[in-house]
């Protein structure tokens, strides 16, 4: 018998965390002699107070969308992908490669093949640290790390030689061709009257990241394929004992992973800057780990934390923007915060919810 209701696990847990992290970083404020009321006026008003404001947080949602469903497909199959910065770097050169090598008429037709080259250099890119597990024993964990540097390197060497463009110093390719041009959220909701911001990157580069979240649900609670990769999970002993092919799981499992984190390539490199530059990542792979942690590695609650870190990140720009006296580190602290409340003292908070949940039902 569960010891605890499914939404008592899924909401009460990680808002209780949520709001003993905002507590913590609330006495860090004021440590620096800030008002900890303002800080969060100011982040939330920067994050979801205008349209650009918005936009921008829905782009950093839509990055950390795509590596936290990197992560939890590979979690559901008992594997801690920590890849996902390297297998987006490399997803950004497959994505690069189909986009320059044509005039592309129109982003329609880009956009499913731009989509299909970084799904392939993704996921090739997270398959072999896969086989190294499967069929030599390599930790997952070590290998995705290592894979990590490698994909900097290969990025550095191509961005300063085969792909470099010869009209900047800059470590970045020419520019992508007009048609290749995704629609903004400003383009997309102005024949509907709304006026959205222009400076916002937010492009439909969102809704790819949605019909994955509903693409990752179905395959994991829908299919037959789903049911394997969670039977493992649970049970590798059990899943041999029913036929599952551990080899096939692993191989699956984390090329799907890698496919997804390098759709972060289609919403930054395709979607924002039109071009191939080094870097581009930004640490999203990493942050996506403390948001598929957050979401119990479902779609949705992915969606949600997601969301909620988009709004860290935006808002966190605002904050040096309005405060100056709060510094970069700080809000890196802040951060740091959610991701520690909310991951690693998961259990903190888990233990006696449990407890209570188990003797209101002892006392019933």
């Amino acid at each position: 018998m569960d010891k605890m209701p499914r939404w008592a696990d899924v909401v009460l847990i990680p808002l209780i965390s949520l709001m003993l992290a905002f507590a913590a970083s609330g006495l860090v404020v004021l440590a620096i002699g800030e008002n900890p009321i303002q800080a969060i006026t100011v982040m939330v008003k920067g994050a979801l107070g205008s349209t650009s404001g918005l936009g921008y947080t829905l782009y950093y949602a839509t990055n950390y969308m795509f590596t936290g469903l990197a992560v939890a497909v590979a979690f559901h199959a008992r594997m801690f992908n920590i890849g996902g910065e390297g297998q987006a770097a490399i997803a950004g050169v497959g994505a690069t490669l189909v986009i320059l090598a044509f005039d592309w008429p129109h982003w329609a037709l880009a956009l499913p093949f731009a989509i299909l080259g970084a799904a392939v250099f993704g996921g090739f890119w997270a398959a072999v640290p896969a086989y190294l597990q499967a069929k030599r024993g390599s930790h997952i964990v070590i290998t995705t790390i290592m894979f990590n540097f490698i994909a900097a390197a290969v990025m550095g060497f191509l961005l300063n030689g085969v792909l470099k463009n010869p009209n900047t110093q800059n470590a970045e390719t020419v520019k992508f061709p007009a048609g290749a041009h995704l629609p903004t959220a400003h383009e997309m909701l102005a024949p509907l009257g709304i006026n959205f911001s222009k400076s916002a990157p937010l492009n439909i580069s969102f809704l790819l990241a949605l019909l994955c979240a509903f693409l990752v649900w179905f395959l994991l609670w829908r299919t037959r394929l789903g049911y394997s990769i969670r039977a493992f999970g649970q049970s590798e002993k059990g899943a041999k004992y029913a036929g599952i092919s551990a080899f096939k799981i692993i191989m699956i499992s984390m090329f799907i992973s890698g496919a997804l984190a390098g759709m972060l390539s289609i919403n930054v490199v395709m979607g924002e800057q039109e071009r191939l530059i080094k870097e581009f990542v930004e640490g999203a792979g990493f942050v996506g780990i403390a948001v598929a942690l957050m979401g119990r590695n479902h779609p949705v609650g992915i969606i949600l934390a997601a969301i909620l870190f988009g709004m860290l990140t935006q808002g966190g720009f605002e904050l040096l923007w309005e405060m100056p006296n709060i510094s970069k580190e700080v809000v890196l602290v802040i951060q740091g915060m959610i991701i520690l409340f909310t991951g690693a003292l998961d259990y903190m908070v888990r233990g006696p919810v449990e407890k209570l949940f188990l003797r209101m039902k002892k006392g019933a």
